[in-house]
């Protein structure tokens, strides 16, 4: 990631989906750059990249993707990490993410992004394959916290933990989705402030933000839905104590017209900026 790749994504995006091409071609919306998600790229040829290309003119770019699966016991699969090196050598992405799970093991994809055990050993083993990844890629990559259901009774420190260490032994940086945290608190009964204060201010490149279901005693990850009001507080939270960092609206279902989601985008601004001045 060069130093000009990354300064040019700052303020607000919006995560690219099909639906939007021709809306974000035509309308040039208020949006200061785009998240894609890079398996829907991998695939030489086709309509996806075609109008990539022509946004990519238009809008800086970030890459994230599903299929890492840095904590699966299995090898990294070298096929994906060139396919994925060759999609960020053509669009000349800020940075590349992907998440802190497991997505399949022995050659089989779950299509699922599942949690690990916070342990040393778990630690040990996905350090050395953030490192291997991003020797690949000859850049550093950013990792995201995931929304889960269940705990392990193995575990021997709390996700927050796991992730500063991991941030930190991998020299890696934090894609910090507050969605996620917020889900993943009310799941587990655990302080959502506390997640954010333990992580390292500088590892911290981005932030998520989405939607989910409540379903009356725990809730769902479900990214079709707008973002809920104690989400927005959290947020408020995490720009008080991280800055400035560039933040986007995920949505994968239920999808809404372009303009939904860039008034939504505009929320996000008022949120960051009244959290700052705050702080300030």
């Amino acid at each position: 990631m060069s130093n000009s790749a990354a300064s040019a994504v700052r303020g607000f995006g919006l995560g690219l989906r099909s639906e939007h091409y021709g809306a974000v071609l035509a309308e040039r919306p208020r949006i200061d750059w785009l998240e894609v998600l890079s398996e829907n790229y991998l695939l030489p040829g086709g309509k996806p990249l075609h109008y990539l290309e022509r946004i990519r003119e238009r809008y800086p770019l970030v890459m994230h993707g599903v299929s890492l699966s840095i904590g699966s016991a299995s090898r990294l699969d070298r096929g994906y990490l060139r396919a994925l090196k060759g999609l960020a050598a053509r669009f000349e992405p800020a940075w590349i993410s992907d998440h802190l799970c497991w997505t399949g093991i022995e050659g089989i994809n779950l299509h699922d992004l599942l949690p690990l055990p916070y342990t040393e050993e778990a630690l040990r083993h996905v350090v050395r394959r953030v490192r291997e990844v991003q020797d690949f890629l000859g850049r550093r990559i950013l990792i995201e916290n995931v929304s889960s259901y269940l705990a392990f009774a193995c575990s021997q420190m709390t996700e927050w933990d796991f992730l500063a260490r991991l941030a930190e032994e991998a020299d890696c940086e934090i894609l910090l989705d507050v969605n996620n945290i917020y889900v993943s608190s009310v799941n587990h009964g655990f302080d959502p402030l506390a997640y954010l204060e333990a992580l390292p201010l500088q590892r911290v490149r981005q932030f998520h933000l989405a939607g989910h279901s409540d379903r009356g005693g725990f809730i769902v990850d479900t990214h079709d839905a707008p973002v809920a009001e104690p989400v927005w507080t959290l947020y408020a939270a995490a720009v008080a104590r991280f800055g400035n960092v560039p933040a986007m609206i995920e949505r994968d279902a239920r999808i809404p017209p372009l303009g939904e989601l860039v008034a939504e985008l505009d929320r996000a601004r008022a949120v960051a900026g009244a959290a700052l001045a705050r702080a300030a």
